[in-house]
């Protein structure tokens, strides 16, 4: 156990729980949801937020409650579902590496976009920085807390300058430049495709032991740092669109706050965003990574992963997982497409928080309005999302439940594959 004086404070786990959301978030999903959405994209930032601030509730409540860091894995085993819990926990993997995929792939557009780069620079930038990060946790240095909370510092401060900026030069005429007007009800559709801008909260409970007087603390600050994320969310959705225009941003969605930045402070603005875009994504790829991989080591550890993922270096890095993981993200950036990347990872996030809120909802004597209210909105939004996919990329759609029947079916096959393996092995001693 870590010492009270190097156990985070809550202002750290405020800036972290912030930093983790922000950190890739509306970078990577401004352009997207600015397509689907137009003038009602603050709209839709604010509706998944819905499901963000309840389900940042119930993941505090459930981990004050069985005192216990590990996140959805641990709240589904000590409500004795574990076989749910090895299904979800290999959903919530691909989640996270789709998500590392996004930030890499939003790396990789802001600075080549800064450097004048081609489609080669991008993917070269994308794969170098999962590659840097990968080395680095294998050096056993991933986890750099102080200077995550400098850089999500900084990061906040020049997203709300700009989202002030737009704000102070008011101008609704901006939000539908060169498209059309979208109905009222197409914030739902456009909320439902970025809704991963809200993931990374959730990455606290995984340093539950590392959280200072958690019982008292953990829930303010996290609750806090959820809503204050949703403003700002809605904010720069409307102050960076009048800045930059709505077409230009769908246009360049990759890289749409880099586009109303340089529209409002000319180069001087791009340079900032784009170093703030990267040390942000950057950022968030370690943090993301880190936390994933121990996650890994620690569901292999209870039999629900192969033992080989749990298996540590030198350094107590669970390499294998790091390895695995970043390159499968990697190559994900490289060979992907941000649409598609974002939608797959915000339905992952929406079963997975969905799971959450019905075991908080179980779990609770009282206040249990809070869960429920984050299971309807998501199950409204989840509609809305795979309504879209149906629509508009019925191919993703098809190859995301082909991988979850795939983990429903083959993860006990595989699990039960490697008892055999070890029984044989124990046998063969004897």
């Amino acid at each position: 156990m870590a010492k009270n004086s190097s156990k985070l404070n809550p202002l750290s786990v405020w800036a972290l729980a912030a930093g983790g959301m922000v950190g890739g978030g509306i970078y990577t999903v401004l352009g997207v949801v600015i397509a689907v959405s137009a003038q009602w994209t603050w709209l839709a930032f604010v509706l998944t937020g819905l499901i963000a601030i309840p389900s940042a509730y119930s993941y505090v409540f459930l981990t004050n409650k069985f005192h216990e860091e590990g996140g959805a894995f641990v709240f589904l085993e000590k409500v004795d579902d574990k076989k749910m819990a090895g299904n979800l926990s290999w959903l919530l993997i691909i989640g996270y590496v789709l998500t590392i995929s996004v930030y890499a792939y939003a790396f990789g557009h802001y600075l080549s976009f800064a450097f004048h780069g081609d489609p080669l620079l991008m993917r070269l930038l994308a794969a170098g920085i999962v590659i840097a990060l990968i080395l680095l946790n294998l050096a056993g240095v991933g986890k750099l807390t102080n200077v995550e909370i400098i850089i999500v510092s900084v990061n906040l401060l020049v997203l709300l300058a700009l989202g002030i900026y737009g704000l102070a030069h008011w101008d609704t005429s901006q939000l539908t430049a060169g498209i059309s007007p979208r109905p009222i009800w197409s914030s739902l559709i456009g909320g439902a495709s970025i809704f991963m801008a809200y993931e990374g909260f959730q990455l606290l409970t995984y340093e539950y032991d590392k959280i200072k007087n958690p019982e008292k603390s953990f829930m303010p600050t996290l609750m806090s740092a959820v809503i204050f994320v949703v403003i700002l969310y809605a904010v720069v959705a409307l102050g960076a669109t009048m800045v930059g225009g709505a077409t230009s941003m769908i246009s360049f969605k990759e890289i749409a706050l880099s586009i109303s930045a340089e529209s409002a402070f000319g180069k001087t603005g791009l340079i900032v965003m784009t170093v703030a875009a990267g040390f942000a994504t950057a950022a968030a790829i370690n943090s993301t990574l880190f936390s994933t991989a121990n996650l890994s080591k620690r569901i292999a550890s209870q039999n629900e992963l192969p033992s080989w993922f749990n298996h540590t270096n030198k350094n107590d890095v669970p390499d294998r997982s790091i390895i695995v993981l970043g390159t499968l993200a990697g190559t994900l950036a490289i060979v992907g497409s941000l649409s598609s990347l974002v939608e797959a990872a915000s339905l992952a996030f929406l079963f997975t928080f969905g799971i959450v809120n019905w075991i908080a909802y179980r779990e609770s004597e009282k206040r249990k309005w809070i869960p429920l209210m984050g299971i309807i909105i998501g199950i409204l939004v989840g509609l809305a999302l795979i309504f879209r996919l149906v629509i508009s990329k019925p191919i993703a759609l098809g190859g995301i439940l082909a991988l979850v029947l795939l983990i429903i079916m083959g993860r006990p096959y595989l699990l039960k594959k490697k008892e055999k393996t070890q029984q044989k092995a124990q046998e063969d001693e004897h």
